[in-house]
């Protein structure tokens, strides 16, 4: 976990839904290489916090999922996530869902871990308002309110 980019891939599979090698490859802000993501994902998996399965709709391709303890990292990724905002350069488009965890508290954190253990674990799901789908939509928000505001200063 001290490296650069596990807690990076953590939080691209645990907050973006990045499953694939491809996906956690080009969407990452980033920009990881492809034989250090390679690297880091066999070293988590062999330490326990990513699980990998075959895809079946390619034979080539393989899942990958957050493991119990990995799961159990939202807190302390939050409260980098806190601090980070308090203290680096941030836009408000990558600090929105910081801030909303922040401000959600322990119950929020509670109901996202059972959420991800509901998509990676398959465990049953907890009935309440989805936590990932609110932060998302708080994004989207975020992102086109700054649309709007860099439209109305050009004209």
């Amino acid at each position: 976990m001290g490296d650069r980019w596990s807690l990076i891939i953590i939080r691209d599979v645990m907050f973006g839904n990045r499953r694939h090698f491809r996906e956690l490859l080009v969407a990452s802000e980033e920009r990881i290489a492809s034989n250090i993501l390679a690297d880091r994902l066999k070293k988590l998996v062999a330490a326990g916090f990513l699980a990998i399965t075959d895809d079946p709709s390619h034979k080539q391709k393989h899942i990958y999922s957050l493991t119990e303890p990995a799961i159990q990292l939202v807190p302390l990724i939050v409260q980098l996530g806190s601090w980070g905002r308090r203290h680096l350069p941030v836009t408000p488009d990558l600090a929105i869902r910081a801030q909303l965890l922040e401000e959600g508290g322990p119950e929020m954190w509670a109901d996202f871990m059972d959420e991800l253990r509901a998509a990676h674990l398959g465990t049953p799901s907890i009935g309440r308002p989805s936590v990932a789908v609110r932060l998302q939509t708080a994004y989207e928000a975020m992102v086109a309110q700054l649309d709007r505001d860099s439209a109305s200063r050009t004209n």
